[in-house]
């Protein structure tokens, strides 16, 4: 089975060294995740203009509408979520991709979070911590994270828990 990894997330990042490090992690996530059935790719939405912050949410949540699979599982990355180990992760990835699943969906918000409705919408809200986390920064932790699943599915030493 393959199972398609999608990372859609608010707003451009500048051509620094936070790109950089995503598209580092998420070349290497592809490459290793082709052997076991898993692609990647990102998808940037544009962050809204709106003047109230539950108007640039609701606006920013049908921009990640549009561009998430329909039937895609959706995790979304809040901070309110699920603390998660790794290994778990990568677990969670591997049964989706055993369990037929088509896509995955991960969903990253803007500098005012995720709409509350489309984070109830998600099969399962993680979170990286407690502490709030710049969203160019939780992008870039997703894909070493993703990049990490994959080692550990292929038994690769990069992961040492």
């Amino acid at each position: 089975m393959a199972l398609r990894l999608l990372v859609a997330a608010v707003g451009r990042l500048k051509p620094d060294a936070e790109r950089a490090l995503v598209e580092r992690y998420a070349d290497r996530a592809a490459k290793a995740g082709a052997g076991l059935g898993l692609s990647l790719a990102i998808r940037e939405v544009p962050e809204s203009r709106a003047a109230r912050a539950p108007d640039r949410q609701r606006e920013e949540a049908a921009a990640i509408r549009g561009v998430v699979p329909a039937g895609a599982v959706i995790l979304a990355l809040d901070e309110g979520g699920d603390l998660v180990t790794s290994d778990a992760f990568a677990r969670r990835i591997a049964r989706l991709r055993d369990d037929g699943a088509a896509d995955l969906a991960f969903i990253i918000g803007g500098a005012d979070g995720l709409d509350r409705d489309l984070v109830r919408s998600a099969q399962q809200v993680i979170a990286f911590g407690a502490m709030t986390w710049p969203h160019q920064l939780v992008r870039a932790m997703l894909a070493e994270q993703i990049y990490r699943a994959v080692t550990i599915l292929s038994g690769h030493p990069y992961h040492r828990a």
